[in-house]
């Protein structure tokens, strides 16, 4: 795969002058305050599994609409009834939260894990979800990124990210839960919507966004052809003339827009030879971060990144540069 974006020292000077809409930040917090207004009630049930070195609960809580959202919460078996930080993970584009098996990273390091479902996908890859979107559609092409693109109000990824949020929020109600050490991580979609609730929720002790997707919309969409943002084009080569409009909807999503409005210490990564989240996008969202932010970039990979070397490199992230450090002994 050859490089198709910018050369990194352009990257790294890459700052483009694009603004949201001028009452971004009113209907995402008339948005999530509808959200908030149903009370966080956290179902938790014991998962049946055969894991002894830590525990799995079958977590529901109440997300963009109170629509129940599915979750898996994994902890170290050995910090039974200990106050431990708290990752909230969020996952790529098409995967659900599939089985508990697959989550055992951020337990394994000592911390709690929340790792959300994702509404309406989860039938892409991996092992399945479990959480529908009730919400209908006009005409879109297929997949999650067209989903009411018709306006902000509809759009598929105002509920996604109200969820995400509420995500949060259902983490800090937990008794087990220090709800002042809470991260936001995740790669491709999960790094977009964690950037998206690290401008929309205060507090959080980190965020990590991996290779993330959902930035830059305007320019992902004219120089990638592949992934989820060929989606975009699908629908427009159809639905001629509604350019505008469409764009204005994204540029509510547009997680770049959101980096902007962080402020908790954050970790980026890049892949040069990315065509799903091309590397302008994600530089173009670092640069925006209103943070402390590093970038770690992987000159000869793509949207894979850095694979489970990027893994360790998270952790030793928490630890080492935000101080999220799960208890001792």
């Amino acid at each position: 795969m050859s490089y198709f974006d910018m050369p990194l020292d352009e990257l790294e000077r890459y700052r483009p002058d694009v603004r949201p809409p001028v009452d971004f930040d009113r209907v995402w917090a008339e948005t999530l305050a509808a959200a908030r207004s149903v009370p966080m009630q956290v179902q938790r049930s014991a998962a049946t599994t055969r894991l002894r070195t830590v525990t799995v609960e079958d977590l529901r809580f109440p997300g963009f609409g109170g629509e129940p959202i599915a979750a898996w919460l994994v902890r170290p078996a050995a910090a039974a009834g200990v106050r431990l930080p708290i990752v909230v993970s969020y996952l790529g584009y098409g995967g659900g939260r599939g089985l508990p098996f697959e989550h055992l990273r951020w337990a394994s390091a000592g911390y709690a894990e929340l790792l959300m479902d994702t509404r309406g996908q989860g039938s892409t890859w991996g092992t399945g979800g479990d959480t529908p979107d009730p919400h209908g559609s006009a005409p879109a092409y297929p997949g999650s990124l067209t989903r009411g693109i018709g306006a902000f109000e509809t759009h598929y990824y105002r509920r996604f990210f109200t969820d995400a949020v509420r995500a949060v929020d259902a983490a800090r109600s937990l008794g087990d839960v220090d709800p002042d050490q809470v991260v936001v991580a995740g790669s491709s979609q999960g790094g977009g919507t964690a950037l998206a609730v690290g401008g929309l929720v205060d507090g959080l002790a980190a965020v990590i966004a991996g290779v993330p997707f959902l930035c830059h919309l305007r320019r992902a969409v004219a120089v990638s052809d592949s992934g989820p943002y060929a989606e975009i084009e699908k629908y427009l080569a159809v639905h001629r003339g509604q350019a505008e409009q469409v764009f204005h909807t994204l540029d509510y999503i547009d997680a770049m827009h959101h980096a902007s409005r962080a402020s908790a210490p954050a970790l980026f990564t890049a892949g040069l030879r990315d065509h799903t989240c091309p590397p302008s996008t994600v530089y173009a969202a670092f640069h925006a971060y209103g943070g402390p932010a590093s970038m770690v970039t992987y000159e000869f990979n793509g949207h894979e990144s850095g694979g489970a070397y990027q893994d360790a490199a998270e952790i030793d992230f928490l630890q080492d540069v935000a101080r999220v450090l799960p208890p001792t002994g």
